[in-house]
């Protein structure tokens, strides 16, 4: 059924039964200032997620995939676009697909903070596939595969938003990217849902995990609890000390021997012998053999065949466990960590 049409208010009228009026506003003064507009920062230190086992609860809590990639801030400004890495290292060039995106978005100048992942046939972010689009570790090859999923916006139209609760700025944010999209540069969804529920679905389609983000949170630099990760394998960086010969595995890699940090020092937790293809193989090889050295960084245990090297690489780790030894259990190598990504590695907190 239609609403009936509202009928015009009526005016307000004066003591003399005469319709009240505002004053005609002055001309502006061409001498008097603008409302000032905020410096927009050469670089913003990421937001970073604090891992916990279990999702938080509470109204407070909004939910997204996590996805698997490099961290990059892109910067929108008049005299061009930068996209930028966790650690501020400037690799424009090496994304050209959300480069072109970027500008092309309706805005003046922006900062958008978000990942640069490539996509498997199943939706999927995939590390090594990202890693194998740019050359692999140390690589100078640009990704015309990798996309860009947008979580946050930072800076907006000469407004900094840093300040600002998680909720405005998302706001914004899909008024700029909007949900759905397929283009370079898309929208990392919130989903509102129970983290307990959210997490097990996300497990069950081989995801990494989810992220929890509380709604009310200005944007803080560093890993202060606002953002927490939940995953479903878990998956760190650990520093390659050295490796084990075999003429039966690609490369020549039967195993990488890694170590986490232990205080100002790097303990060994073990090896991996899984994850690796022909490809990726064959590039660990090339970098590990320039590193070679007679010195163990770290104490590995008698281990026959092996090639040490100084600890300069750091590779992504899958897991399910740890040994009561400190070990790590059913790994699988993923990847190596560019030095612009400000790889960390894991470290082993003391009771």
């Amino acid at each position: 059924m239609a609403k009936p049409s509202r009928k015009p208010s009526l005016p307000l009228l004066g003591e003399a039964d005469t319709q009240l009026r505002s004053r005609p506003r002055r001309r502006r003064d061409p001498a008097q200032p603008n409302l000032p507009l905020d410096p927009m920062p050469a670089r913003v230190e990421p937001c970073l997620a604090l891992l916990k086992a279990k999702p938080p609860k509470g109204d407070d809590w909004v939910f997204e995939i996590k996805w698997d990639g490099y961290r990059l801030a892109v910067h929108i400004e008049p005299s061009g676009v930068r996209i930028l890495t966790r650690g501020g290292h400037d690799w424009t060039a090496r994304f050209p697909a959300i480069l072109a995106e970027a500008r092309r978005l309706p805005v003046s100048t922006a900062i958008l903070d978000g990942e640069a992942v490539v996509l498997d046939a199943q939706g999927r972010s995939d590390f090594g596939m990202l890693q194998q689009s740019l050359g692999g570790r140390g690589g100078k090859r640009s990704s015309r595969e990798a996309i860009f999923m947008a979580f946050d916006l930072l800076y907006f139209d000469g407004h900094d938003l840093t300040g600002t609760e998680l909720s405005s700025r998302r706001h914004l944010l899909e008024g700029l990217v909007p949900a759905g999209g397929e283009d370079a540069i898309r929208l990392s969804e919130e989903i509102e849902a129970d983290g307990d529920q959210l997490l097990s679905i996300a497990c069950e389609h081989d995801l990494e995990g989810i992220i929890a983000k509380d709604r009310n949170s200005p944007y803080r630099s560093g890993r202060l609890g606002d953002w927490v990760k939940i995953k479903c394998i878990q998956s760190d960086g650990f520093v390659i000390v050295g490796y084990e010969k075999s003429t039966a595995s690609f490369g020549g890699i039967g195993r990488l021997l890694l170590a986490a940090r232990k205080g100002n020092e790097l303990v060994y937790v073990g090896g991996v012998g899984t994850g690796f293809n022909e490809r990726s193989a064959g590039e660990l090889r090339e970098q590990m053999d320039k590193l070679v050295t007679g010195q163990p960084a770290v104490d590995t245990g008698r281990k026959r065949n092996a090639v040490f090297i100084e600890p300069k690489l750091v590779a992504e780790i899958e897991y399910r466990a740890w040994t009561h030894d400190g070990k790590l259990r059913h790994s699988s190598y993923k990847g190596l960590r560019e030095v612009q990504d400000n790889a960390a590695v894991y470290e082993i907190t003391t009771n």
